[in-house]
């Protein structure tokens, strides 16, 4: 039997009963990804699966360049592109027996059994036969960009956008359709980094030629931003993101916000307390130009960046560098929506953290401020980047299942820039239906309502995230 077999993960019949019977069936809805519209545009070839699944120029798979450090493999194979696919490919196989029990093992024989149909475990001893079967597939039409994203049944795709950005490679999309919604989704952490002032500026510059005008003040950037807003619904964009440390929520008065702004545009960078009040503004009035447009809003919270400073100069962010913060968020974060809820401003959210110390925190917190209108409005969103695996996907579903209402939970994303991401998903179902089949198997559900759970299976896996995002 092969390692990845039609029963992986389901450790009981009625797991296996879930999954089979309601979870398998279901399409995808990938509401918050990393993918490059462009690529999905141009139905991108991959020229080899070292670039599709290890580095593609400066971007790559950060989860396994860790993987790769941490067994001894040198920065050349990674970033440094001084070594041939076929050796970087190398290096992944030697590194890939290291991985096991950390997820990284399941998702790569997950991909190469769910893309590739190749059931061999990956090692020095199969890579260059993997090797040389992925690229013969990689170099046909059924593994362009596009195919590989119909493969498993995708239905919307939300990519990660900034609003200066011209969205034009989602306009050729559109122009072209494939059989999956492209839709942008709104990014704004750049507008709100006044911590660099010189980047700063450079970025306002870029954000003033997209809204048609000149940013000089706080004023100005809410109605560039408004204007860009407009323009990302009008291109059917209907939730935001925020990638932040903490939530802000310190008392300003509007004239400090201006002042603030100011400062900075003379190149003064602010200090902890300016700039506390500025994000607690800036993400104030997003969040109400969200409401106002009856988007969805994602925040995640709790990642601290860049810490090596000798790789960030040599090979720049999102490298495989950031790490779990440990700050204290209950007392902004209700504040924070305790002030837009007073406003009748608070949308629908979702909110991620990435130190598991904060489950129970974020979820009560996101309780707090559900008010009967919608169904699941506050949702504790699933297990994010270092918790995107069996222990966080199980913690955060008890989490959820004890303080709150698992049957409305939106489910599952990729968080991914690989267009073969999408057996996380898979992985994340087979998850889903073993803690519930586990529960009725114990006695902790009851099995006459087995239609009833398998519904709940259904929903959490597809249904709700529809509903929610009004797709």
């Amino acid at each position: 039997m092969p390692f990845i077999n039609d029963d992986f993960m389901l450790s009981n019949a009625t797991a296996r009963k879930l999954y089979h019977g309601h979870a398998e069936k279901m399409p995808i809805i990938d509401y918050h990804c990393h993918l490059v519209p462009q690529q999905i545009a141009e139905n991108i070839q991959f020229r080899d699966i070292t670039q599709l699944w290890l580095v593609d120029g400066h971007y790559g798979d950060h989860y396994k360049w860790r993987a790769m450090r941490a067994n001894g493999v040198s920065e050349d194979y990674l970033t440094g592109g001084k070594h041939s696919a076929w050796e970087t490919f190398e290096k992944w196989a030697e590194t890939v027996p290291y991985t096991m029990r950390n997820p990284l093992y399941h998702w790569t024989h997950l991909e190469l059994s769910r893309v590739f149909g190749i059931d061999k475990l990956l090692s020095p001893a199969t890579a260059r036969e993997i090797f040389e079967e992925c690229n013969a597939k990689l170099a046909t039409e059924e593994f362009r960009g596009q195919a590989l994203i119909r493969k498993f049944g995708v239905e919307t795709v939300c990519t990660t956008d900034d609003p200066a950005d011209d969205l034009h490679w989602h306009k050729v999309i559109a122009e072209h359709p494939f059989g999956t919604k492209v839709i942008p989704a709104w990014r704004p952490d750049k507008a709100m980094a006044i911590e660099d002032p010189e980047s700063y500026k450079a970025y306002l510059k870029k954000l003033g030629e997209a809204a048609d005008m000149d940013i000089d003040s706080y004023t100005d950037l809410q109605e560039a931003l408004k204007k860009r807003h407009d323009f990302f619904a009008s291109m059917g964009c209907k939730l935001s993101d925020h990638g932040l440390e903490n939530f802000y929520a310190e008392d300003y008065k509007p004239f400090e916000i201006e002042l603030i702004f100011k400062s900075v545009l003379l190149g003064r960078k602010p200090g902890a307390t300016e700039l506390a009040k500025f994000r607690s503004a800036f993400l104030h009035d997003q969040a109400v130009m969200d409401a106002e447009a009856g988007w969805a809003q994602q925040f995640h919270i709790g990642a601290i960046r860049n810490n090596n400073t000798k790789m960030f100069n040599l090979v720049g962010p999102d490298t495989g560098y950031d790490a779990i913060h440990d700050l204290q968020i209950a007392v902004a974060g209700n504040k924070f929506f305790n002030r837009l809820a007073s406003e009748d401003k608070l949308t629908r959210t979702i909110l991620y953290c990435l130190n598991p110390k904060d489950n129970d925190v974020m979820m009560t917190m996101a309780y707090n401020f559900n008010d009967g209108t919608v169904p699941g409005k506050m949702q504790f969103g699933s297990g994010w980047w270092f918790l995107d695996q069996e222990v966080g996907m199980r913690r955060q579903m008890d989490s959820l299942s004890m303080l709150g209402l698992f049957s409305r939970f939106v489910g599952m994303l990729t968080d991914s820039r690989s267009f073969i991401s999408y057996p996380r998903h898979e992985y994340f179902r087979r998850i889903l239906c073993d803690v519930l089949g586990t529960d009725v198997e114990n006695g902790k559900l009851p099995s006459s309502e087995i239609d009833r759970i398998g519904q709940m299976v259904e929903d959490i896996s597809y249904n709700n995230a529809k509903n929610y995002f009004n797709f």
